[in-house]
């Protein structure tokens, strides 16, 4: 290895295990990595990003192992390595940011104390010292109040804000390589830049080596001085990100280049009078004694898809939370079909409660993964519609075919057996279950490369159509509220800004909040974000990182 190299991996095979049959899924790859430069890896789901990441730490997740090749860190082949040599070098030469930060902290303990183990452990810091710096790298990654959010629970945090405490943690130790695994999936457009700013800002200042996997073109060209493009654990090409942005050589990049293409063509004007499936009348609501709705108003009509934007923190979870009962608002109230719904979930009768279902936004979490997908599917098939035994079994296996998966393949096997984007299906096809006039869809895309999520748009459209769906589309991606959306809502800091027809709130004049938002969506320029930050004043990375935008 030269004196720059700190990672040099050589016809890396790793293969996976199904019924006791083991396939080869990375396929011979090779990986260059040099101190302070970032290698941004990018393909469909099922390609081997993650998988190839984790194996850069000498890691295989369960069920997978490596069976060939070599993965040399800073001269050591962390395949061949002792345990105690990978352990002194995990978390403190080699950290790891996941991709589902829900999925990833322990819900019994505090942020900080979570943040302070790895230093304490590898002996960079003592606890107190670790707390400090820790709200140092709180306040670099644009948390609230970073002093104290530290001191909360993971549950007692936002998504986003819980995803930027996981990237500090990493930081944690300055380590020399970071996989960076979907880093930005949960945050707003807005919050998202401040972040990869961030992130480029420490990568740079501590020339921190870094593997950027993502399934968001724009961000990756962002972040990478080289890309690497990945299909079925096999190598497409590589280039430096300027040449792969503008002449990518093999057909299956360019595809990707083309992606999300898809967007539903506009419907009829809402018939005068008609009265909305739902309706939220001057909501407001309260998390203990602070108010984070404040007079929300807006109505969703019948076939229709209202998206709800803003960045994180601007009540469009909350606002969900209240339709489905789940937080009773403190004033206000919640219509469906012109009718006031109880506010708390308890005082609602069955089929109240079946007309609003839910699509959550990690399937990786929402899904029970001792049930097979038979049963997770089967459950408010039973509950809802009384259906038992073979009657059940049968329309379980039609709500497959309904999210285009083949029932035999599918119904016995459990959620872990299955990629990202099946399980985002089986998601779709719960909620369906229930057989509901309105769906909330919360960031049903957002963990979901291009591709698949593009797959999920069109599914979802196509089922909205045959079954006269209404949906509350809860995103931070402007491209899907381009996609899918009939009406936008524009929200922030809990109370509703501006609201209107798709087409009329993407043509200026706009809200001064809804301007920042337009133009925070990255696009694929590697000049996009250095621009954006001058056009914001902003002279250096670093005071970006610091709040200074």
């Amino acid at each position: 290895m030269n004196a720059k190299q700190l990672l040099k991996i050589r016809g890396l095979k790793i293969e996976g295990r199904s019924d006791e049959t083991w396939t080869q899924i990375v396929n011979g790859i090779d990986l260059d990595l040099n101190r302070g430069e970032v290698l941004g890896l990018i393909g469909e789901s099922g390609a081997g990003k993650s998988t190839v990441g984790l194996a850069a730490m000498g890691f295989a997740r369960d069920g997978c192992r490596i069976s060939g090749g070599s993965v040399e860190f800073d001269g050591v082949d962390l395949v061949q390595a002792p345990a105690a040599t990978k352990r002194a070098l995990l978390g403190k030469r080699i950290a790891y940011v996941a991709q589902s930060a829900a999925a990833s902290f322990n819900p019994a303990h505090r942020i900080i104390d979570q943040h302070t183990e790895g230093p304490v452990q590898h002996g960079v810091m003592d606890k107190a010292e670790s707390e400090r710096d820790g709200m140092e790298l709180y306040a670099r990654l644009r948390l609230p109040n970073p002093d104290e959010i530290g001191f909360r629970y993971p549950h007692q945090v936002s998504g986003g804000q819980l995803q930027r405490a996981m990237t500090a943690m990493a930081m944690s130790c300055r380590p020399d390589l970071i996989i960076f695994d979907e880093p930005t999936t949960a945050l707003d457009v807005t919050t998202q830049i401040e972040v990869l700013a961030s992130i480029r800002d420490i990568v740079e200042q501590f020339d921190t080596a870094a593997i950027y996997i993502t399934h968001d073109l724009a961000v990756v060209a962002q972040m990478a001085d080289r890309i690497k493009v990945l299909l079925k654990g096999d190598e497409v090409e590589e280039a430096d990100t300027r040449t792969m942005l503008s002449a990518p050589t093999e057909d299956y990049t360019k595809s990707l280049w083309a992606v999300r293409s898809f967007e539903r063509p506009m419907k009829p004007s809402i018939p005068e009078g008609a009265t909305p499936v739902v309706s939220l009348r001057n909501i407001t609501a309260a998390y203990g004694t602070t108010d984070v709705l404040h007079d929300v108003s807006f109505d969703m009509h019948a076939g229709r898809t209202v998206a709800v934007v803003g960045e994180s923190g601007s009540g469009k979870s909350t606002a969900a939370r209240c339709i489905t009962g789940l937080l009773p608002p403190r004033a206000g109230a919640i219509a469906f079909d012109g009718v006031d719904l109880p506010p708390d979930y308890r005082k609602r009768s069955k089929e109240q409660l079946r007309q609003v279902q839910m699509i959550y936004q990690m399937a990786d979490t929402a899904l029970n993964p001792r049930s097979t997908i038979g049963d997770i599917i089967g459950r408010p098939v039973q509950f809802y519609l009384g259906l038992r035994g073979a009657k059940k079994r049968a329309r379980v296996e039609e709500l497959l075919n309904q999210i285009e998966l083949e029932p035999k393949q599918y119904i016995d096997r459990l959620p872990s057996e299955l990629s990202g984007g099946q399980k985002q299906r089986i998601g779709i096809a719960r909620a369906l279950a229930a057989e509901p006039r309105f769906i909330i869809c919360d960031e049903v895309t957002s963990a979901l490369d291009q591709l698949v999520a593009e797959g999920i748009l069109k599914l979802l459209a196509r089922l909205q159509d045959e079954l006269g769906l209404t949906y509350m589309f809860i995103t931070h991606d402007l491209a899907t509220v381009r996609a899918i959306a009939d009406e936008v809502v524009v929200m922030k800091d809990g109370a509703v800004v501006e609201q209107g027809g798709k087409v009329e709130m993407f043509r200026p004049p706009h809200h001064p909040y809804t301007d920042l938002l337009l133009s925070s969506v990255p696009e694929m320029d590697p000049d996009w974000l250095d621009d954006l930050l001058k056009e914001r004043g902003v002279d250096n990375i670093g005071d970006a990182a610091v709040g200074k935008m």
